[in-house]
Protein backbone atom coordinates (compact mmCIF):
# COMPACT_ATOMS: atom_id res chain seq x y z
CA UNK A 1 0.00 0.00 0.00
CA UNK A 2 2.69 2.26 0.18
CA UNK A 3 4.01 1.53 -3.23
CA UNK A 4 0.23 2.88 -4.14
CA UNK A 5 -1.40 5.59 -1.93
CA UNK A 6 -4.98 5.32 -2.59
CA UNK A 7 -5.17 1.39 -3.15
CA UNK A 8 -6.00 -0.99 -0.24
CA UNK A 9 -6.57 -4.65 -0.17
CA UNK A 10 -9.82 -6.78 0.70
CA UNK A 11 -10.73 -9.55 1.74
CA UNK A 12 -13.55 -11.91 0.57
CA UNK A 13 -14.78 -15.10 -1.17
CA UNK A 14 -13.32 -14.67 -4.02
CA UNK A 15 -10.30 -13.95 -2.31
CA UNK A 16 -7.59 -10.78 -1.66
CA UNK A 17 -8.54 -8.59 -4.11
CA UNK A 18 -7.07 -4.65 -5.16
CA UNK A 19 -9.83 -1.90 -4.67
CA UNK A 20 -9.58 2.44 -4.09
CA UNK A 21 -9.80 3.28 -0.86
CA UNK A 22 -13.72 4.17 -0.10
CA UNK A 23 -14.31 3.07 -3.79
CA UNK A 24 -14.76 -0.05 -6.05
CA UNK A 25 -12.07 -2.14 -6.96
CA UNK A 26 -9.14 -1.30 -9.37
CA UNK A 27 -10.39 -4.20 -11.48
CA UNK A 28 -13.84 -2.26 -11.70
CA UNK A 29 -12.02 0.88 -12.14
CA UNK A 30 -10.04 -0.90 -15.19
CA UNK A 31 -13.16 -2.08 -16.80
CA UNK A 32 -14.46 1.62 -17.36
CA UNK A 33 -11.30 3.10 -17.79
CA UNK A 34 -10.15 0.89 -20.80
CA UNK A 35 -14.51 1.19 -21.82
CA UNK A 36 -13.56 5.09 -22.11
CA UNK A 37 -10.90 4.75 -24.50
CA UNK A 38 -8.12 4.83 -21.11
CA UNK A 39 -8.83 8.56 -20.19
CA UNK A 40 -9.11 9.10 -16.48
CA UNK A 41 -11.17 12.13 -16.07
CA UNK A 42 -14.01 10.60 -18.16
CA UNK A 43 -13.73 7.40 -16.06
CA UNK A 44 -13.83 9.70 -12.86
CA UNK A 45 -16.70 11.23 -14.34
CA UNK A 46 -18.66 7.59 -15.14
CA UNK A 47 -18.31 6.53 -11.99
CA UNK A 48 -18.44 9.19 -9.86
CA UNK A 49 -14.57 8.97 -8.22
CA UNK A 50 -11.97 11.59 -7.75
CA UNK A 51 -9.45 11.75 -10.51
CA UNK A 52 -6.83 11.03 -8.33
CA UNK A 53 -8.39 7.80 -7.33
CA UNK A 54 -9.04 6.98 -10.94
CA UNK A 55 -5.05 7.54 -11.43
CA UNK A 56 -4.23 5.31 -8.05
CA UNK A 57 -5.92 2.21 -9.91
CA UNK A 58 -4.37 2.81 -13.02
CA UNK A 59 -0.50 3.28 -11.26
CA UNK A 60 -1.36 -0.17 -9.48
CA UNK A 61 -2.64 -2.01 -13.01
CA UNK A 62 0.11 -0.85 -14.39
CA UNK A 63 2.51 -2.27 -12.22
CA UNK A 64 0.05 -5.63 -11.61
CA UNK A 65 -1.64 -5.63 -14.96
CA UNK A 66 -1.79 -9.68 -14.69
CA UNK A 67 -3.78 -9.66 -11.67
CA UNK A 68 -6.02 -6.89 -12.53
CA UNK A 69 -6.65 -8.68 -16.31
CA UNK A 70 -7.32 -12.08 -14.59
CA UNK A 71 -9.93 -10.81 -12.22
CA UNK A 72 -11.85 -8.92 -15.48
CA UNK A 73 -11.39 -11.95 -17.53
CA UNK A 74 -12.56 -13.77 -14.55
CA UNK A 75 -15.48 -11.53 -13.60
CA UNK A 76 -16.45 -11.80 -17.90
CA UNK A 77 -16.43 -15.39 -17.55
CA UNK A 78 -18.64 -15.39 -14.57
CA UNK A 79 -20.75 -12.79 -16.26
CA UNK A 80 -21.64 -15.68 -19.21
CA UNK A 81 -22.51 -18.29 -17.23
CA UNK A 82 -24.55 -16.43 -15.57
CA UNK A 83 -26.07 -15.52 -18.46
CA UNK A 84 -25.79 -18.68 -20.07
CA UNK A 85 -27.52 -20.34 -17.23
CA UNK A 86 -30.35 -17.47 -17.07
CA UNK A 87 -31.32 -18.43 -20.87
CA UNK A 88 -31.25 -22.17 -20.20
CA UNK A 89 -34.03 -21.78 -17.94
CA UNK A 90 -36.37 -19.05 -20.48
CA UNK A 91 -39.36 -21.04 -21.84
CA UNK A 92 -38.72 -21.65 -25.41
CA UNK A 93 -40.31 -19.37 -28.04
CA UNK A 94 -43.56 -20.02 -29.54
CA UNK A 95 -43.24 -19.89 -33.48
Amino acid sequence: MTSHPGITFREGPAGRRAGVIGGPDVWEVIEVWNDNDRDAAATAAAISLPVGLVDAAIGYYLDQATEIDAWIQRNREQGADAEAAWRRRQPPNKP
